[in-house]
């Protein structure tokens, strides 16, 4: 079995993959995480873009370990914050990965805001590293507006203020295949499903 290294410890991103990857019928990627292999140390995410801190998250992956990497860089860009929290998000209140903060943030910035202007959407860079020269990094949007107060406890990060564009649940309020089937990272990852394919028959 080949094994591909995904740049993350976050288990849900890991299983959103497994699951993006069994959609397309793609069998025989052993997924490894960061806890699943020796430390390394890994650059700060200084990057300006999502692409760009995607594809040094992947390149540090496949320099320390010599496989495949995949590594995805995402986040909310609100249209009222000029973009922002964008590649910000996971520490937009502060801490780092501390959601219900970021969010709770976001929804304050947002309280005097009508809502035909709180459009936003989230945002994913995904990149694949799979030897010397040999990258890719592909982008999915998932377009919709930022509710007016958390709903639902699914999903991660900014899910329960985000509603995707056309519906009226919060990302949060979806099941695991209605998110994978729409959202920026499975559109992201969608993308990639060749040459993960290439992969496997390695």
């Amino acid at each position: 079995m080949n094994a591909l290294l995904v740049a993350s410890r976050n288990r849900k991103k890991l299983a959103e993959l497994r699951r993006v990857l069994d959609a397309a019928g793609i069998a025989g990627l052993d997924l490894l995480s960061l806890d699943d292999v020796a430390a390394y140390d890994e650059a700060p995410e200084t990057g300006a873009t999502f692409e760009e801190n995607a594809i040094a998250k992947a390149r540090d992956g496949f320099a320390a370990t010599g496989l495949p990497t995949l590594a995805d860089d995402s986040g909310l860009e609100v249209a009222a914050l000029n973009g922002m929290p964008g590649v910000l998000s996971a520490r937009w209140a502060g801490g780092h990965g501390d959601d219900a903060a970021n969010y709770t943030l976001v929804l304050a910035q947002l309280r005097d805001v009508p809502d035909e202007r709180r459009g936003a959407a989230f945002v994913s860079a995904c990149a694949l590293v799979t030897g010397p020269g040999q990258e890719m990094v592909v982008r999915g949007e998932w377009p919709g507006m930022i509710a007016r107060e958390p709903l639902g406890d699914g999903g991660f990060g900014y899910d329960p203020v985000f509603i995707p564009e056309g519906g009226t649940r919060s990302a949060a309020q979806l099941s695991p295949a209605e998110k994978d089937a729409v959202s920026h990272r499975g559109r992201a990852l969608d993308l990639l499903v060749p040459s993960l394919r290439e992969l496997v028959r390695g």
